[in-house]
């Protein structure tokens, strides 16, 4: 009977006061994870430190970027300054490049004027290669001289002739065996044509009568002359007149 009295006798259930009275399991609080509290603040102190510093390199990073903006928009300011600047310099090369060419043109125009001149005012001389040279010469009369004796002109024609001017040209080179050349300017033109015309007496012989031209002018006609040549030998009537050479009448560079 006592036995079945201990069976039906009623449980003793817990009170709000016996659980607060209850000792704890352990010393810490966990949380539902497993972790305790103090774990889990610490994980969160750190992840908000690894959160300030990322925020600190993005700022730095920011401020960087800034920086770099100002800089790049500053070098495209001194690039459009460079291109407005490269763009007049190109326009005042290209204006002076226009001057150069248009006074490199005109000074071949005043060139060739002054070779002109230069020519017209030798339109009367004769040159005289080949005469001997001596001490003390009257050039005239050495040229009237060849005249007679190798041109064959009337001895009366020859003392009619009238000369401005005649001497040798240039200075003479001590030890240089071959005579300068005589410059004869004529008083008449008529005269100078008239002399110049016997020429073909001298053929086969170390004399020649030239006229007397420029520099520059008797450059072109060595050009001039193996081309005539050349033009003779195939049948066609070639001509030098100044520096320019006529080929049956028309100008060689026409046709």
């Amino acid at each position: 009977m006592k036995k079945n009295q201990n069976a039906c006798s009623p449980v003793k259930s817990e009170t709000p006061s016996s659980k607060r009275s209850r000792p704890a399991d352990s010393p810490e609080t966990t949380s539902p994870t497993g972790k305790s509290f103090t774990d889990i603040l610490d994980s969160i102190d750190k992840w908000l430190s690894s959160f300030d510093a990322r925020l600190s390199l993005v700022e730095i990073l920011h401020r960087e970027f800034k920086s770099l903006r100002e800089s790049l928009e500053f070098s495209q300011q001194q690039v459009e300054t460079l291109a407005a600047e490269n763009a007049s310099l190109r326009d005042s090369v290209k204006s002076l490049t226009e001057n150069v060419t248009h006074l490199n043109e005109e000074n071949k125009r005043i060139k060739e004027t002054v070779i002109d001149l230069q020519a017209r005012s030798m339109r009367d001389n004769l040159v005289f290669s080949g005469i001997p040279e001596s001490t003390e010469e009257d050039a005239e009369a050495t040229v009237k001289s060849f005249i007679k004796t190798y041109l064959k002109l009337p001895e009366d024609t020859v003392e009619n002739i009238c000369f401005e001017r005649v001497h040798r040209l240039g200075a003479k080179k001590p030890g240089t065996p071959r005579p300068r050349p005589i410059v004869a300017k004529f008083g008449y033109f008529k005269q100078k044509e008239q002399v110049k015309s016997r020429g073909r007496e001298l053929k086969g012989t170390d004399f020649s009568v030239n006229d007397q031209f420029p520099k520059e002018i008797l450059e072109r006609r060595k050009v001039l002359f193996p081309i005539r040549r050349s033009l003779i030998q195939k049948g066609s009537r070639a001509v030098i007149a100044v520096d320019r050479l006529y080929v049956d009448g028309r100008l060689y560079r026409d046709l």
